[in-house]
Order: structure tokens, then C-alpha cells, then sequence
């Protein structure tokens, strides 16, 4: 089934969805049980299913592993690509805002981890998670068994016998490859992957293609999780001590 976005339908789902509506949610698939895989057209192209509104940027929907179960149970299909930019699965998005609750119900709901496709190199969710950032999910998908194949990875993530081991492989990594995964290693806050990949000849300054960041820059960043949270509390108000209350 496809439905376009401005279709009654597509709106009360993707509003159940968002807002965590459980009852209403589970009303409308009662009532509409091909709606669980259908497909949103968007308004430029392409297409995403029910899981990808759930798990859309920037996440933390009200309700959202509850609302990613109701699907799952209604037969969505958890590991369905998106044809919306890069062919992603919900996980992907899911990764991609750090929202660990969801990508475990997805996960528990049989979503493939491994499903390629993502926006960082074409990759799995690991990829999307630690490019991104998402720390949380990263680790969720790494105990989950997610494979760390890219020194990259591996060092963001301070896996340091897997770090030791992608080193030693023949042919071994590319100054580019070392430069990269030493990148990671400081976007991480991974300091002893950090000095042993700069022992091993890492350019202390050098920035991968995907980012203007140096090393020092990007050690200082916060992450995907918390930078929405001050996003959050910005929007509704917040002030820090050094700032005027709004008026």
C-alpha cells in the first residue's frame, strides 16, 4: 500500500505515531491493518514506511519504543529500507538520533543490524551511530553483536584489542586510515586509542574530508544525545546562570 502525505490517512498515523497515542494508534491499524507497512510517499520523492515516522530526526517521540512494538505487532516490517535519500531502515534512523530505547525495540523486534544502506558510507547502523556520534546506540549495537570492521569504529568506540588487531592487518591502514580512525578516536573522548594511534604515526591536526573539525575541535563537542537535550530545554525556555531570562 502506498499513500501520499496529504492523504487523511497518512495524518492520523503519522500523528498517532508522533504524538505516542497508543490508543488511537492501535484503533487506526485496527481499523486499517495494511497501514502498518504502508508506504508515505514524501512530498519530493521517494517513500518511508510507519517505523521510519517513529524513528524520523529528531526521535525521543513521546511513547516511542511502546509505539515501535504496536507496529512490529501489527506486522511492520522493522528492517524495510526507506526510499527517502539513502535506502534506510529504521534502525539506521533510529541510530542516527541516539534514541537507544527504540533501536532496542527494533532490535528485539527483529531489525537486521547489519542492513547496509546508510548515510555514512553506505554502512550499517554502527556506522550511522558512531559517525553521528550516538554513543548510546553504538554500544547497544556493538553488545547486540553489531561487527566492527572499520579502525574507525573501532577506535571511536576505544575497542582497543580491536583497534590492535585492525592495525595489524595486512595490508595495514593508510595514513588516511590512521588519520581517520585517530579523528574518531578524539570524537569519541577515546584518549589512550587516541596516543597509540598518534604513536603509530596519526596526524595530530588532520580532519577527514566529512568534517571542518580538527582533532582538538571535535574532542570538545558534545554528542547527538545531549545536544538535542539543550535543544529541548532551550526551546521550552531554559536559561543557563550566565544568560537573562527571556522576557
Amino acid at each position: 500500500m502506498t499513500i501520499a502525505p496529504t492523504d487523511p490517512l497518512a495524518h492520523r498515523l503519522t500523528t498517532a505515531v508522533r504524538s505516542g497515542a497508543l490508543d488511537d494508534l492501535a484503533r487506526l491499524l485496527d481499523e486499517h491493518p495494511e497501514l502498518a507497512n504502508a508506504r508515505i510517499t514524501g512530498r519530493r520523492g521517494g517513500w518511508r514506511t510507519s517505523l521510519h515516522v517513529a524513528t524520523d530526526w529528531p526521535g525521543y517521540f513521546r511513547n516511542g519504543p511502546a509505539v515501535v512494538r504496536l507496529l512490529i505487532d501489527a506486522g511492520a516490517d522493522p528492517s524495510a529500507p526507506s526510499a527517502d535519500g539513502p535506502s534506510e531502515t529504521p534502525l539506521h534512523w533510529a541510530a542516527s538520533s541516539d534514541d537507544a530505547e527504540v533501536a532496542a525495540a527494533l532490535i528485539d523486534g527483529g531489525a537486521d543490524i547489519e542492513a547496509a544502506g546508510g548515510s555514512i558510507a553506505g554502512g550499517a547502523p554502527l556506522a550511522n551511530a558512531v559517525g553521528y556520534g550516538c554513543w548510546h546506540v553504538a554500544r547497544l549495537l556493538v553488545a547486540r553483536g553489531a561487527r566492527v570492521d572499520s579502525l574507525w569504529q573501532a577506535a571511536a568506540l576505544g575497542i582497543h584489542e580491536r583497534v590492535l588487531e585492525l592495525l595489524a592487518a595486512d595490508p595495514p591502514p593508510t595514513q588516511e586510515e590512521l588519520d581517520g580512525a585517530f579523528w574518531q578516536a578524539c570524537h569519541g573522548g577515546q584518549l589512550r586509542i587516541a596516543e597509540l594511534l598518534l604513536e603509530r604515526g596519526a596526524n595530530i591536526d588532520a580532519s577527514p574530508d566529512y568534517s571542518d573539525q580538527t582533532p582538538l575541535k571535535v574532542a570538545g563537542s558534545i554528542d547527538t544525545r545531549r545536544e538535542q537535550l539543550v535543544t529541548w530545554l532551550r526551546e521550552r525556555g531554559a536559561t543557563s546562570t550566565d544568560e537573562p531570562a527571556p522576557e
